[in-house]
């Protein structure tokens, strides 16, 4: 080899590679070469049934499910019966005007932009669900200023003027420990704070809640933390009642008691007053969740007996769903998406 050339060299290193080569096809080096490929093309295939499709949901819708959530509880309702339909359709408002309403609920802060026209019709435009800490007494004044001050910002970037923008503190809330003190803090930012009993938020839902044609038949219900209200049309006044809330569990009362207490008030709903139910509140938004169609407004929820829930506030709200359905035999519970008791305020104002 040493005498050869270069040119020679390279030559018979040439015909080495290419005898390997030729050896290698005849012995089976086609088929050890598809099967590679085989594996590959497997591996690919499988990952790919894990990747993000179009179809799926985006981070965008994940992020807006959760936001929305925090109106209720934590907890994951899931149900196994089949959903039932509600046709309705709520008018729309011709033309209007934006309009503002901060709620200081027991649980948080919430804010609804609604467009209302002279005739009382009217579509929520946009919802802010926001968290305080009045139940715990731990909600400082600076805590309050900069959650009113990001809600009026946004409304106002919204649309809404100055004028047009409300608060109201819930019933719950007026009982809650620290209450007194962040209506303090809001007066001293020179907004009036419009506080309402349990029989006036009753009232409220129900302005915003049941529609027109099931004023003689149907009746309301809001499932708050710190309380629950009943109410309906009868003889063209509104009747409201107060009874437990869903954190009631928090209080060391229990279930048996709660439930009878309950189902003591639901019963007093006029019999003729109990073909639908149209319920807002927490828990419900958390037992809608599961079974709601798309961006319906109005879902039908499935029987207490049919949730299977883990949290103890959902368990508890869910025990005060029980004991109204099973008072009234009412058949078809549905929630409204949109509604909420301030809208009703909004709804009292010229």
């Amino acid at each position: 080899m040493q005498r050869l050339t270069v040119a020679g060299r390279l030559l018979i290193t040439a015909l080495i590679l290419a005898a390997i080569f030729f050896a290698f096809r005849y012995f089976g080096g086609n088929d050890a070469l598809k099967k590679l490929q085989s594996k590959d093309k497997e591996k690919e295939y499988t990952e790919s049934q894990t990747m993000p499709r179009a179809d799926d949901k985006t981070a965008e819708e994940a992020t807006e499910e959760s936001s929305a959530s925090s109106s209720g509880s934590s907890d994951e309702a899931s149900s196994s019966q089949p959903q039932a339909n509600f046709s309705y359709t709520a008018p729309e408002p011709q033309n209007g005007v934006l309009k503002g309403v901060v709620e200081l609920g027991a649980s948080g802060f919430n804010s609804f932009v609604v467009r209302i026209d002279d005739q009382k019709r009217w579509k929520l435009e946009k919802a802010e669900f926001g968290n305080s800490l009045v139940l715990e007494n731990m909600a400082t004044d600076n805590d309050v200023r900069t959650g009113l001050k990001s809600y009026i910002g946004k409304m106002l970037d919204f649309g809404v003027g100055g004028r047009n923008i409300h608060f109201v503190v819930s019933s719950g809330a007026v009982k809650a420990e620290g209450t007194q003190k962040i209506i303090k803090v809001l007066k001293s930012l020179n907004y009036f704070v419009n506080t309402v009993t349990p029989e006036q938020e009753g009232s409220l839902a129900l302005r915003a809640v049941l529609p027109d044609s099931y004023e003689g038949n149907s009746f309301v219900t809001d499932i708050g933390s710190g309380n629950t209200k009943i109410s309906w049309k009868e003889g063209g006044s509104i009747k409201a009642l107060e009874t437990y809330g869903s954190k009631y569990y928090s209080e060391g009362t229990s279930d048996a008691t709660v439930y009878d207490a309950v189902k003591a008030k639901a019963k007093q709903v006029p019999s003729d007053h109990r073909q639908t139910c149209f319920i807002i509140g927490g828990v419900p938004f958390e037992l809608a969740k599961s079974v709601r169609k798309g961006k319906e407004r109005y879902t039908v929820l499935d029987a207490p007996s049919a949730y299977k829930l883990e949290s103890a506030k959902s368990k508890a709200g869910l025990n005060v769903y029980k004991a109204i359905a099973d008072a009234t035999g009412c058949n078809q519970f549905v929630f409204d998406w949109d509604a909420n008791f301030t809208i009703g305020y909004l709804l009292t104002l010229k």
